[in-house]
């Protein structure tokens, strides 16, 4: 049997896994489930799994584009999710940076493991890294120096700025190896 083009399988892949959505929804609704209370975040991170399966049957430069929407909307479902579990909405105040930068370099990642495509796997680790590390530390900030959903961190100024003096030290580190003399 000959194997479809890539567009005809994207199809194919996103048509199949709109039809279990569907089925499984109906199901739920039949047994009385209530899908929007108990997981009503699942209706952001579906559709998030959705399009990176059109990325990763996509392929190529396509389906590395599609993969960086796709680690987004999933992102946004899970911080939902993680949110909706705990009641912290105020977190919103240092979570988008999972969302983005966070959600694009996971988008990336995923899909250079999922493809074997190692340059998506190189320029997603460090994006990922970059949001997670924001992440931190406006968490600490807003957490532990604010205490944004209930009281602060004692010691938690410390924390931060010896963070920054720490980041500041391998930032003049980095620009003075990397200094090239004018020939």
């Amino acid at each position: 049997m000959e194997t479809p083009p890539t567009e005809q399988r994207g199809m194919l892949v996103l048509g199949g896994l709109l039809v279990v959505v569907g089925v499984l929804a109906l199901a739920g609704r039949g047994l009385g489930v209530d899908a929007f209370g108990l997981g009503w975040p699942l209706f952001v991170i579906v559709p998030g799994l959705l399009l990176f399966a059109l990325a990763v049957t996509a392929r190529g430069p396509a389906g590395a584009a599609l993969a960086v929407p796709a680690g987004i909307v999933t992102m946004v479902g899970i911080v939902l999710a993680v949110q909706n579990a705990t009641d912290l909405w105020a977190t919103w105040a240092y979570a988008w940076a999972l969302v983005a930068p966070g959600g694009v370099g996971l988008g990336l990642l995923a899909y250079g493991f999922a493809t074997g495509h190692r340059d998506s796997v190189r320029a997603g680790l460090p994006i990922l890294g970059v949001g997670l590390g924001l992440f931190l530390g406006f968490g600490i900030f807003f957490e532990g120096v604010l205490g944004l959903n209930g009281t602060a961190i004692v010691g938690a100024e410390s924390l931060l700025a010896g963070g920054l003096v720490v980041l500041g030290l391998v930032l003049l580190a980095g620009g003075l190896l990397n200094r090239h003399p004018n020939a």
